[in-house]
C-alpha cells in the first residue's frame, strides 16, 4: 500500500474533509516536506484559476496555498459545475469537455478516470506526498459503481483512507459503524483509522463510545477535533454565512442567494470584515435596505436573472438606486445589469435570448470558449490598485464599456455608470485586495473604513486548523517516516 498517499473521506458531505486535507497539508509543508493535495472529482460551483491556465475547486486552491504552491489543475482533473438539477459543466484538466446530465456522465467516468490517474502519477512522481480529499460519501451506493471518487481511487491508487465523521451533526457513531457496514472487506481494511470531528465539550465524556466505537469496528481512533468557533477557510460549495463580531459595524451589504451563485467566496473579504453587515437574502425572505446591493456570480445567468425578477429584486434596486445606494454586478451579475444576454448555443440551458435589468448600455453573448484569467489592474473610479481572476463564459460589448470598471493595462474591464452608483466587472476577487476593499466600502459609504489584511486571514485560519490537528491527531500512526512523537 502507498504510505506516501493518505486519502482523507468522510461519512457525510460537509464532515470536514477540506479541512482536516488543508492541515494536514500545513503540517507536512512545515516540517520541509514536499506535500500536494489531491481531489479527483469535486463538485462545486466555487473555483479557481491555476497556473496552467485552467479552474479547479477552490478548495483544492486554499490546499495548495496550506502546502505552499500555486493551484495546478493536476490537484483536482474533474471538476462539475452543476447548472441544473440534474446537468453539469463537465471540466478536465482545467477545460470544459461538455455538458452531460447524471446517466451521460456515469457512462464517462472510466474516461474522466484516465484523467484522474493521470494526474495522479504526475503528482506521486514530483512530490513526497499527496494527501486526497474524497467526494461526498464512499458509502452511497448508487454511486459506487465506476466510483473515481472515493474508494474507487482508493483501489486503484492503493492508499490508506482516513475516515471522518463531524459529531456536531449528531449520529456520529451511526455515521462511522454504518459507513463501514456498507464498504467490501477489501475496502474496510483501507480504513487506517477513524477520526471524530468537531466536538464540543470534555473529550473524557466521549471516552466510554470511543472505546465502544474501536471494539466494535476493529479501528483505531486516531483523534478527536474540537469545534472551532473562529475557524476561517473558504468554503467549498456552501454558502457561508457567519460573521465577525464588531462593535463598530455601519455599513449594510445584501446579496441575493442565486439558486446557482457561484463564486460567492468573493464575499469572504466583506462578511469577515468587522465594519460591514453582509447578508444572503434567500427566495421568499424579504429584501433589506441596504447601503451596497451586491449581484453575485451565477452559472446559469439567464435563469438566475429570472429568479431575480421572480423575487422583485428589480424593484428593490429601483428604489435603492433612486434613494443613492451603489450597487456592483460582478461576473455573471454584471451580464445581468445591461440590456439583453444572448446564449446563442446553448450554453446554460436552451438557446435564446432575454432581457437584462437595462442599468448599463451594453449586451452580452454566451460564447463556448471560456475566460480564464488571473488580472491585476487599477479600479479607474477610485485610483487603487485590484487584483483577482476572470471565469465567465461571456463577452459583454456596447458604450458603457467605454467607462470601464477596472484598467488592466492591455484590456479594460467592466463599466461605471454615468452617476458613479453603478460598478460592472467580470473580475472575481475584488475585495480581496486590502486597499481596493477599503476604498470600494467608502464608495459605497462607510466612513472611515478599515483596511482589513485577507491574506493574513487566510493563512491564520490555516495554520489554526494545522495547529489544532497537530495536537488532535496522532500524526506519527498517519505518516510514520515523518517522525512525529508518538501520542
Amino acid at each position: 500500500m502507498n504510505s506516501k498517499t493518505l486519502m482523507v473521506q468522510g461519512t457525510t458531505s460537509d464532515a470536514g474533509k477540506s479541512s482536516i486535507v488543508t492541515g494536514l497539508c500545513r503540517i507536512l509543508s512545515r516540517r520541509g516536506k514536499r506535500v500536494a493535495p489531491f481531489k479527483p472529482q469535486n463538485m462545486a460551483l466555487n473555483s479557481a484559476v491555476t497556473t496552467d491556465g485552467g479552474e479547479i475547486g477552490r478548495a483544492q486552491a486554499v490546499q495548495a496555498q496550506a502546502c505552499g504552491l500555486v493551484p495546478h489543475t493536476d490537484m483536482n482533473p474533474v471538476l462539475l459545475k452543476p447548472n441544473t438539477d440534474i446537468g453539469s459543466q463537465v471540466i478536465i484538466h482545467g477545460k470544459v469537455v461538455g455538458e452531460m446530465n447524471a446517466v451521460d456522465y456515469h457512462a464517462f467516468k472510466p474516461k474522466a478516470m484516465e484523467a484522474v490517474m493521470a494526474s495522479y502519477r504526475r503528482l506521486t512522481q514530483a512530490y513526497e506526498y499527496v494527501i486526497v480529499e474524497g467526494a461526498g460519501s464512499p458509502a452511497e451506493i448508487n454511486l459506487r459503481d465506476h466510483d473515481i471518487a472515493n474508494m474507487g481511487f482508493a483501489e486503484a491508487a492503493d492508499c490508506p483512507v482516513l475516515l471522518i465523521a463531524d459529531i456536531d451533526r449528531g449520529g456520529v457513531f451511526a455515521h462511522l459503524v454504518g459507513t463501514l457496514a456498507l464498504l467490501s472487506t477489501h475496502e474496510q481494511a483501507r480504513v487506517r483509522g477513524l477520526v471524530i470531528n468537531r466536538f464540543r465539550g470534555d473529550v473524557q465524556l466521549l471516552q466510554s463510545g470511543l472505546d465502544w466505537l474501536e471494539e466494535y469496528t476493529k479501528k483505531r481512533i486516531l483523534g478527536v477535533v474540537p469545534y472551532l468557533r473562529q475557524l476561517y477557510l473558504e468554503a467549498e460549495d456552501a454558502v457561508a454565512r457567519q460573521q465577525v463580531k464588531g462593535t463598530d459595524r455601519l455599513l449594510h451589504i445584501i446579496v441575493p442567494r442565486l439558486p446557482r451563485i457561484s463564486n460567492h467566496t468573493d464575499f469572504d473579504p466583506l462578511r469577515l470584515h468587522p465594519q460591514v453587515n453582509l447578508q444572503f437574502v434567500e427566495a421568499g425572505q424579504p429584501i433589506p435596505p441596504a447601503d451596497l446591493i451586491i449581484l453575485p456570480g451565477s452559472k446559469s445567468v439567464r435563469s438566475d436573472l429570472q429568479w431575480l425578477l421572480a423575487q422583485e429584486w428589480e424593484k428593490t434596486i429601483q428604489r435603492h438606486l433612486r434613494y443613492g445606494g451603489k450597487l456592483i454586478g460582478i461576473c455573471g451579475g454584471f451580464q445581468m445589469l445591461g440590456q439583453v444576454i444572448h446564449d446563442p448555443h446553448g450554453i446554460e440551458g436552451p438557446a435564446g435570448t432575454c432581457p437584462g435589468l437595462n442599468w448599463l448600455d451594453m449586451s452580452t453573448t454566451l460564447e463556448k470558449e471560456k475566460q480564464l484569467f488571473e488580472q491585476q489592474g487599477t479600479l479607474t473610479l477610485l485610483s487603487c490598485p485590484v487584483s483577482g481572476y476572470e471565469i465567465h463564459t461571456g463577452i459583454s460589448e456596447g458604450p458603457a464599456l467605454q467607462s470601464p470598471a477596472i484598467d488592466l493595462g492591455v484590456k479594460n474591464d467592466g463599466a461605471v455608470s454615468p452617476d458613479g452608483q453603478i460598478i460592472g466587472t467580470y473580475l472575481h476577487g475584488l475585495f480581496n485586495e486590502g486597499t481596493a476593499c477599503q476604498a470600494l466600502l467608502a464608495w459605497a459609504g462607510l466612513e472611515a473604513p478599515h483596511n482589513e489584511n485577507f491574506y493574513t486571514k487566510q493563512e491564520a485560519g490555516i495554520d489554526l486548523i494545522a495547529d489544532t490537528l497537530e495536537k488532535s491527531l496522532d500524526l506519527q500512526a498517519l505518516f510514520p517516516s515523518v517522525g512525529f512523537t508518538t501520542r
